[in-house]
C-alpha cells in the first residue's frame, strides 16, 4: 500500500487562501489555520503597536507591522510566520514602500500575544523559531499571568511582570514601556 504526500503549499497558496477567508501560518508547506484570538488579544496589540510604531516612527528607526503580515522565512517548501506585531530597522528593509507580499526582510524584533487556545511549548518554539532566523529580539505578551517573557539570541528567557518596564535593549535603544499600560485594567468595560 503506498501513501500519498499531502500537497504541500506555496508562499502564492497561502495569500490566495487569505483573499478567500482561511487565516494560518504555512510551515515547511503545512498549513496551520488560526482563528480570530478575541478581543482583549487585539486591545493589546493595538496598544503596543500604537506605542512602539509612535517610538519607531519619531526616531525614524524603520517599520512595524502588525496583524500578523506575514514574514517569509524558508523558502521550498516554505515557511511563512505572522508575527502579532514586529519592528523591521531600516537596515533590514528594502528602501521605498512595503512590497504586497510577505516580507522577505527579518524583523529585529517580534512580539506575539498569547491567544486562549495556545500552548505554552508552541509559544515556547515559536518565539525560538524566531531566534533561530536571526530575530533580535522576541517578546511574548501572556495577559493571563500579565507578564512578558523576553527572549533573547544569546541569554536565558528573561519572565518580567506588569510592575516592571519593557524595553527595547539594544534592538531599540531608549524604548521603554511601563507593562502595566499594556495590559487592559481590571476596572475597564468589558464587552
Amino acid at each position: 500500500m503506498t501513501t500519498v504526500a499531502p500537497k504541500l503549499l506555496t508562499a502564492d497558496d497561502l495569500l490566495r487562501l487569505y483573499s478567500e477567508g482561511v487565516h494560518g501560518e504555512l510551515i515547511r508547506g503545512v498549513l496551520h489555520e488560526t482563528m480570530p484570538p478575541g478581543e482583549r488579544h487585539g486591545v493589546i496589540t493595538a496598544d503596543i503597536t500604537i506605542t512602539l510604531g509612535s517610538f519607531v516612527k519619531q526616531h525614524k528607526l524603520g517599520r512595524v507591522t502588525a496583524g500578523d503580515a506575514g514574514v517569509w522565512l524558508e523558502q521550498d517548501p516554505d515557511t511563512v510566520r505572522g508575527p502579532d506585531i514586529a519592528f523591521f530597522s531600516t537596515e533590514r528593509i528594502a528602501a521605498g514602500p512595503p512590497r504586497p507580499g510577505y516580507s522577505f526582510a527579518i524583523p529585529d524584533l517580534v512580539i506575539g500575544i498569547v491567544s486562549p487556545n495556545d500552548k505554552s511549548h508552541e509559544v515556547y518554539d515559536k518565539a525560538r523559531m524566531w531566534l533561530s532566523h536571526g530575530v533580535r529580539l522576541v517578546w511574548v505578551v501572556n495577559p493571563e499571568t500579565r507578564t512578558v517573557d523576553v527572549h533573547h539570541s544569546q541569554r536565558a528567557v528573561e519572565v518580567i511582570d506588569e510592575s516592571a518596564e519593557l524595553d527595547g535593549a539594544d534592538v531599540l535603544p531608549g524604548f521603554t514601556c511601563p507593562l502595566g499600560d499594556i495590559f487592559p485594567a481590571a476596572d475597564e468595560p468589558s464587552s
